[in-house]
């Protein structure tokens, strides 16, 4: 059984999109997804620098963007289970049917716009933790005013809130906790400092009318599987403010029977995630079209009929 998943921010880096352009008819799709957000895919995805698309108005869409044409690349795919980690919820979103890719960027640009306006009010940021047991980790995140942003598995938690804050995580770290890193985010995403993006999103959702998903999406909120359009859409909204448990996500891949992953582009953090918690599964992840071939083999190998 073929688990698709597509990574979150943090995951792009600059360039990222250059080598997917060349790919037949890739360029005029970015293109007509640009004008329709107006914002230029083309020029973020390979002549930006890391601090251009560190921007969290800029980075959604274009990772949204990069995984939506990375999936397109594959051809026909029929996978068991589809997921996405934090803003990739909304590109599995589109994988699953619940929405277009049209309606899902356009989401996604009031999403990123309105947690860019929220970041602005609060210096903040995320670290990750490695090593370290998360029932030693959370108590001592929330002593210091810390949020566990991202519960990832495999010994991996986020932290987020202000840089006071991740200053102090810096110097006192938890115990078992080998290295705290910095990640390529503008704000603490996941979190009640993004409370003034959900009312936000809340309101551009109320245009969309979303259809029942065709395959089954796994939600951040619990890992549960969810089986109604209106509701996905809801938990992609909630989400925002919200912690995300990926850990969750991939004990429900596990007890589905997840034999193969996918990791659309820019991938690479889910796949090492689920090779140390998920042992056994297979793991491809798209980083350029060069890794096409392998990602096809491995559907050949554990799509469903």
């Amino acid at each position: 059984m073929l688990v698709l998943v597509a990574p979150g921010q943090g995951a792009q880096t600059p360039g990222f999109l250059t080598p997917w352009l060349e790919l037949p008819g890739a360029a005029d799709r970015i293109a007509a997804w640009s004008d329709a957000i107006e914002l230029d895919l083309v020029h973020y995805g390979t002549k930006a620098d890391a601090d251009e698309i560190r921007d969290t108005a800029v980075a959604q869409p274009l990772l949204v963007a990069a995984g939506l044409l990375s999936a397109a690349a594959l051809g026909e795919v029929t996978p068991g289970v589809v997921a996405g980690h934090s803003v990739g919820e909304f590109t599995a979103a589109a994988f699953a049917g619940v929405l277009d890719a049209e309606a899902a960027l356009r989401l996604v640009r009031t999403r990123g716009l309105a947690m860019a306006d929220a970041a602005a009010i609060t210096a903040t940021g995320m670290s990750a933790l490695l090593g370290g047991d998360p029932e030693v980790t959370v108590p001592h995140l929330e002593k210091l005013g810390l949020t566990a942003a991202n519960v990832n598995g495999a010994g991996q938690i986020v932290a987020a809130g202000t840089l006071e804050q991740l200053a102090a995580l810096e110097a006192d770290k938890p115990e078992g906790v080998r290295r705290v890193v910095a990640l390529k985010v503008a704000g603490a995403f996941h979190t009640h400092h993004m409370a003034p993006a959900v009312a936000k999103l809340e309101e551009a959702a109320k245009q969309l009318s979303p259809a029942a998903p065709v395959t089954r999406y796994v939600s951040n909120k619990d890992g549960q599987v969810v089986t109604d359009g209106a509701e996905v859409v809801a938990r992609l909204v909630g989400q925002v403010a919200n912690p995300v448990r990926w850990d969750l996500c991939m004990e429900t891949f596990q007890t589905l029977g997840a034999t193969a992953l996918i990791e659309v582009c820019p991938g690479g953090t889910l796949t090492g995630l689920a090779k140390r918690a998920l042992p056994g599964v297979a793991t491809v992840a798209l980083k350029t079209p060069d890794d096409l071939d392998a990602a096809r083999t491995l559907i050949a190998e554990h799509a469903a009929v």
